[in-house]
């Protein structure tokens, strides 16, 4: 097999240690090669491709930041090579079942949540995939895998059949990678294509989209109800993704002896103790009566739709960053009943809360700097709100004012605690 890795970063370093220790051959090769990760990848004994030539390979697996229509990938492909990515090369080489978990919103989550319950039924589970580390750098270590997995993954799957497939949520995201809606929820679908009668199916029992896409799918069927919690609605997901999991090894390994029962009461106590992954809808702070929302993640529009439902009104809405392409104009309905005033910051934040001024006072805040521009949002809330929620849902992306999303929320947090915020 004449393989080629195209793209490195944290997927492609994640491939590579994976072929290592199957005694896999392949070349390198990254179109923006840093030195550090050709390091790397050199000290695993791979060889770098300076040119990739068609017809050369066979099977090239592509990072999921490497678009499906690029240049080269189009002509390797012309030249003969299949194009997959790390799950689908996973899947065809590895044993280990796997839960793959997609959806337009709280995928980071209900993974961690997954492993989080599969692991007080007795399972040696870990979460990979989407979320650190990758799913290549753990499948060999555990029992079952909980994968977080991005609409960027599943375009490149083929034969990909998680044992339990959780679909949470089908909204609207990277219409400027996929073309359109319709592209980018096929491509979240081809998370079910495979499945069989054997396998499980998690599903939001609430999402019309999700609901007529299943529509013959020949897997056990586990619906979850969505809360106006986001946290609670990943919760509800998770735990039928454990007890789907857990009821197919039952029935396939009758001898396997679990810590628990496999039933929803025996798990629930394991609610409390979940973890909660930063930067994600929580209310962290208070000033007064103000209450402070951080979910600096919160980028896409139906994670914004719901953290807006679920903050306490009236809301003082931090949005902006770097403009996604989202249509806000949909939100105008949500920001009219709960919103009361729209701090606009970073580069695109007067142009995404342009639709709802003639709906709610907007505060455009020009400060470039990222910490200067939230501490500017918190004091103009806290001069025109006593009670009620501050939230940081941004819509936007962080890379104009900061390094990540992470970052942004670690720096909203400061702000409201240097500014008084008492926690809880």
């Amino acid at each position: 097999m004449r393989r080629l890795v195209y793209g490195l970063g944290r997927s492609g370093l994640g491939v590579l240690g994976y072929l290592h220790r199957h005694g896999l051959s392949a070349r390198f090769y990254d179109d923006q090669l840093k030195p550090d990760e050709a390091a790397q990848a050199q000290a695993l004994g791979f060889e770098q491709e300076p040119d990739p030539t068609p017809g050369t390979y066979d099977e090239v697996i592509a990072a999921p930041g490497v678009p499906i229509q690029h240049d080269r990938l189009q002509a390797l492909r012309a030249g003969g090579a299949e194009v997959i990515g790390e799950a689908e090369l996973v899947y065809r080489h590895a044993k280990t079942p796997l839960i793959g978990i997609t959806g337009t919103a709280g995928k980071t989550s209900c993974t961690l949540f997954t492993g989080h319950f599969l692991r007080a039924l007795g399972f040696k589970a870990l979460e990979g995939g989407n979320i650190d580390p990758p799913l290549a750098s753990v499948v060999d270590e555990a029992e079952v895998v909980a994968v977080e997995m991005s609409s960027f993954q599943l375009e490149r799957t083929r034969h990909f059949r998680p044992r339990v497939a959780v679909l949470l949520l089908l909204g609207v995201d990277h219409l400027d990678r996929h073309g359109s809606l319709e592209a980018y929820h096929a491509a979240k679908l081809n998370l079910i294509r495979n499945l069989t009668a054997q396998d499980a199916l998690v599903y939001n029992a609430r999402d019309p989209r999700i609901l007529a896409a299943i529509e013959g799918n020949p897997a056990q069927r586990y619906p979850f109800e969505p809360h106006s919690d986001p946290r609670e609605t990943n919760l509800n997901a998770a735990l039928q993704a454990a007890l789907a999991y857990a009821h197919i090894v039952g029935r396939e390994q009758p001898e396997r002896v679990l810590a628990l029962e496999a039933t929803s009461a025996a798990l629930e106590p394991f609610r409390a103790s979940a973890p909660r992954p930063e930067a994600r809808y929580e209310i962290f702070a208070r000033i007064g009566q103000l209450q402070f929302i951080d979910d600096s993640i919160a980028t896409r529009l139906d994670s914004v739709r719901t953290a807006l439902e679920a903050a306490p009104p009236p809301v003082a809405w931090v949005l902006g960053g770097v403009d996604k392409g989202a249509p806000v104009e949909e939100l105008r309905e949500v920001v009219a009943r709960k919103v009361r005033l729209i701090l606009a910051i970073g580069r695109d934040g007067s142009r995404l809360a342009a639709p709802f001024k003639n709906l709610v006072e907007v505060v455009e805040i020009g400060e470039p700097d990222g910490r200067k521009a939230l501490e500017q949002a918190v004091g103009e809330s806290l001069r025109r709100l006593a009670s009620g929620s501050v939230l940081l849902a941004p819509l936007a992306t962080s890379f104009d004012q900061f390094k990540d999303y992470k970052e942004r929320s670690k720096v909203f947090r400061e702000v409201v605690f240097d500014m008084g915020g008492i926690r809880g």
